[in-house]
């Protein structure tokens, strides 16, 4: 069996949201499963050294005008967030808390909060709001509330984020296919032609 498309991505960077809208259709194309892997790029820059794009000189205009171009482009209703950067704990250890059980169920939830973030808005920095997001799936919202402060899910976040170090993951989006590693929601086209024949 052909091995899964592994996707790293931050619930705050809006190009992880351009390569989530479009990750499941390909990696169906390619007879392939995505793997979300939700994580805090705060956490790689403390290794890194860098920062969040819209806060560095020069670079952050254009990026700010780059991500609704972006947008434009994936035909996404893309707005900046008020809070932009934010914190993006609450929404990584909820989808965590159910996704070796019910992943279709988590890759909806994180689709949900992106839209949420980057559509409406709202702060999915609260975990008031990540659990609204939740109920509005249907989904069990104190289960979700309880899970954002439970030990278990901090630790496997942490895990997460440590393994995803590990193995080179500097950005988000990133995907590593068949071991070969792509950064960046532009690098998508690549992708594709990777899984069709690599080179």
């Amino acid at each position: 069996m052909a091995t899964p498309i592994e996707f790293y991505f931050d619930f705050s960077s809006p190009y992880g949201w351009f390569a989530a809208e479009q990750i499941e259709a390909l990696a169906a194309r390619h007879g392939r499963e995505a793997l979300w892997r939700p994580i805090l790029l705060g956490a790689v820059f403390k290794i890194t050294g860098q920062q969040p794009l819209v806060t560095i000189p020069l670079k952050g205009r254009y990026a700010e005008h780059d991500m609704l171009r972006s947008a434009r482009a994936c035909g996404l209703p893309f707005r900046k967030p008020t809070r932009f950067p934010i914190a993006t704990a609450a929404a990584c250890r909820a989808c965590y808390s159910i996704t070796d059980r019910d992943p279709a169920a988590a890759k909806n939830l994180a689709l949900a909060l992106y839209r949420a973030y980057f559509t409406e808005d709202r702060d999915i920095s609260a975990a008031a709001v990540v659990t609204a997001v939740a109920t509005g799936l249907g989904l069990d919202a104190a289960a979700i509330g309880a899970a954002i402060d439970d030990a278990a899910v901090k630790e496997r976040l942490r895990l997460e984020i440590e393994t995803a170090v590990a193995r080179g993951v500097f950005g988000s989006p990133y995907l590593i296919v068949d071991g070969e590693p792509f950064w960046g929601a532009d690098r998508l086209d690549q992708v594709a032609r990777w899984l069709e024949q690599p080179w």
